[in-house]
């Protein structure tokens, strides 16, 4: 098993990766302070793996909360959903959540956990690739809008991560590829050898290697926690982690949450992210198309939606939270393994490459 640290003062907080992780009593109640526990998961995960779950939990009190599946349901309906079971369960402030789940559902539980008697601890046990790299570390909580993704939420840690690899040996083909992208941002944003690593072993990571996906799983883990220990609330080097994301998720919002996964709005946006530093000399026409080529590789797109263009982008990104003083801001490579933050980016650069 590998353990790594989120180093956050008193909200520090472990990860956990390793298979069968969920079999594992007492490392998981070592962080539950009371006896009662909701679990939160959705009508895909839930049969999978809830029962795995419990048989690990032997002593607590234990109900749960099951929402249906996709990205559409990270609402406010469903926040509201969870606050009425939580009260009218009695719950208390030394009851935890589990969010059993993918991005959606650690996104969500989260913000309950946050607001719920104005916060109760919550675990992150992430069944997707793209929430075990990605959205169960660090603490962004949220959720959706329909003039925005992630517009409603808080900053608020877990207390403990738990990635049982196992769980993506079920998980389709299409999420795992979607997971792929956050992957692969990682690289592109600030570690060279290790998109030079994932260009060597396409073959290996497909296969469902165990070896590979730990490394891969580990590494993108280690690059967050790390940005996360530095930059909690995102007012600096946070924000890079965000590459592909003000692209992205303008394509979620314009298209309707779940049409396109998040996964592959963001690869879409990682190549305009690209295009735009070529446009503005900043990036070499070589590394756009080794970006292209890994991305593609993994079946993701590299065109916007074709109803899609500058009206309808720059529409969402006027919204995008990462912009300053009205000015819109964008994370774009200059390199593979380096980028910036940019708010000199004209109209006439985005009208050129949308």
């Amino acid at each position: 098993m590998t353990t790594l640290h989120v180093d956050l003062d008193t909200r520090s907080y472990p990860i956990y990766i390793d298979n069968k992780l969920l079999k594992n009593n007492s490392l998981l109640s070592s962080h539950i302070r009371g006896k009662r526990i909701c679990i939160v998961s959705n009508n895909i995960v839930h049969p999978l793996y809830a029962q795995k779950l419990k048989e690990s939990l032997i002593g607590y009190d234990i109900d749960e909360i099951i929402l249906p599946d996709g990205e559409a349901e990270k609402s406010l309906a469903n926040f509201d959903k969870i606050m009425s079971h939580l009260l009218a369960n009695e719950h208390g402030r030394d009851s935890t959540l589990i969010a059993l789940g993918g991005g959606v559902i650690g996104d969500i539980t989260g913000f309950a956990a946050a607001c719920y008697q104005r916060g109760i601890d919550f675990i992150q046990v992430p069944t997707t690739l793209l929430s075990q790299v990605d959205s169960s570390v660090g603490g962004k909580t949220a959720i959706n809008h329909p003039l925005g993704k992630n517009m409603v939420g808080a900053f608020y840690q877990p207390t403990a991560v738990f990635i049982d690899i196992d769980s993506l040996k079920t998980l389709p083909e299409r999420e795992f590829n979607a997971g792929m992208a956050e992957v692969i941002k990682y690289g592109i944003l600030g570690d060279y050898a290790f998109f030079t690593w994932l260009e060597d072993n396409i073959k290996l990571i497909k296969s469902g290697d165990q070896t590979a996906l730990s490394k891969m799983i580990e590494t993108c883990c280690q690059c967050k926690a790390d940005i996360v220990a530095e930059d909690e609330k995102e007012g600096g080097i946070r924000a890079l982690l965000n590459l592909g994301h003000t692209f992205g998720h303008a394509i979620e919002a314009d298209q309707g949450y779940g049409k396109w996964l998040h996964g592959e709005a963001v690869a879409t946006g990682m190549v305009l992210a690209a295009k735009l530093a070529v446009a503005m000399n900043l990036l070499e026409v070589s590394d756009l198309r080794r970006i292209e080529s890994l991305i593609s590789a993994f079946d993701l797109p590299l065109e916007s939606p074709e109803n899609m263009g500058f009206d309808e982008y720059i529409c969402h990104m006027r919204r995008d939270k990462k912009n300053l003083a009205g000015k819109l801001r964008f994370i774009v490579p200059t390199a593979i393994g380096k980028s910036e933050i940019r708010d000199d980016v004209t109209e006439e650069i985005l009208q050129q490459i949308l």
